[in-house]
């Protein structure tokens, strides 16, 4: 076999035209030294995905997209010594390598992870590059852990991030954990993760202003575009912002009175710039591996497609391009 069926992107269209993305066959990927073959058997769409494929230009070749993936391992390269072919693992891959809307990919060994034994293949796809966002977002741009008090709002809660930040802050700090919402069945969903208390996103001041009269330690927004004077208004002198978008603009100068901190996070940031921790992808999603098999961490899976094809991938893009999705859409065989 020297070709295998994926689908791919030829240029930045509405996904309500046919060609955004198409089924194609593209070249078995050759394995570097570190690499895993990995035969994809679900994948989920995120906002990532959505953004690079409204944004690109015409491109030379098929533009392969997907980055949260499970799947069988199906071979290994000569340095790899953590995996090997019939492993069962999840993974959020790599922004500068083709993406996992393939039969076949081939994935570095220190960002995958075995999946959780408990779930299934379309369960697991559904959690790696947000439970790697949202471990990032507490652990490494906050810095919290088990001792850490106060007040955590996050907006966006019901989301993909979000649905994995509510329960890892709720398991591994002492924060109180406040979720926006709107629609009802966001609130019931934030509520079944554990978040403490719920407010009104749409009303943000007056919602939180009313749980936290002090102001909250810590924010985390998925949305931060135009947002930021009113986060000013919610967090405490000496608070915290963390934001995961990308706003074309961020006016900051509302922050500086109460000297709260902004952490930008990327979860992609260890793989484009290959830095010497990369492995931590890797510990980190087989961590979060044991909590799900523990009971203790749930899917964020909702909205299942079985329709691994062009057609499918594109109702599931059409559905993240909402902004109105609760938890993970997966496409999955």
């Amino acid at each position: 076999m020297t070709t295998v069926r994926a689908v791919a992107a030829l240029q930045g269209l509405p996904i309500s035209d046919p060609a955004s993305l198409v089924d194609v066959e593209v070249p078995v990927p050759e394995l570097r030294p570190r690499d895993l073959l990995v035969r994809v058997e679900a994948v989920s769409v995120n906002p990532v995905d959505v953004k690079v494929r409204s944004g690109l230009g015409p491109q030379e070749g098929p533009r392969v997209l997907g980055w949260d993936a499970a799947g069988t391992v199906e071979a290994v390269g000569a340095e790899v010594d953590g995996f090997a072919p019939g492993d069962e693992v999840w993974y959020a891959g790599d922004l500068t390598r083709p993406g996992s809307n393939t039969q076949l990919q081939a994935v570095d060994e220190r960002v995958v992870a075995r999946k959780p034994a408990s779930l299934s293949f379309a369960e697991a796809a559904a959690m790696p590059l947000t439970t790697l966002t949202a471990w990032e977002s507490l652990f490494d741009r906050l810095r919290l852990d088990a001792s850490s008090t106060g007040d955590l709002a996050v907006l966006g809660a019901a989301g993909g991030v979000g649905s994995v930040l509510v329960q890892l802050a709720r398991l591994r700090t002492g924060l109180r954990v406040l979720a926006g919402a709107g629609k009802a069945e966001s609130r019931e969903w934030v509520t079944s993760l554990g978040a403490h208390a719920v407010f009104d996103h749409h009303d943000l001041a007056a919602s939180l202003g009313a749980l936290a009269p002090g102001g909250v330690q810590a924010l985390f927004s998925a949305h931060s575009e135009g947002a930021v004077e009113a986060y000013a208004q919610v967090l405490a002198p000496f608070g915290h912002l963390v934001v995961i978008d990308d706003p074309s603009s961020l006016d900051v100068v509302p922050l500086k009175a109460k000297s709260i901190a902004l952490h930008w996070e990327l979860m992609f940031t260890r793989t484009t710039f290959g830095t010497p921790d990369l492995a931590e992808q890797g510990r980190v999603l087989a961590e979060a591996a044991a909590l799900v098999d523990a009971g203790r961490l749930r899917t964020t899976l909702r909205t299942a497609l079985d329709d691994f094809s062009a057609a499918g991938l594109r109702e599931a893009h059409r559905l993240v391009g909402t902004g109105r999705t609760v938890g993970k859409v997966v496409v999955h065989r």
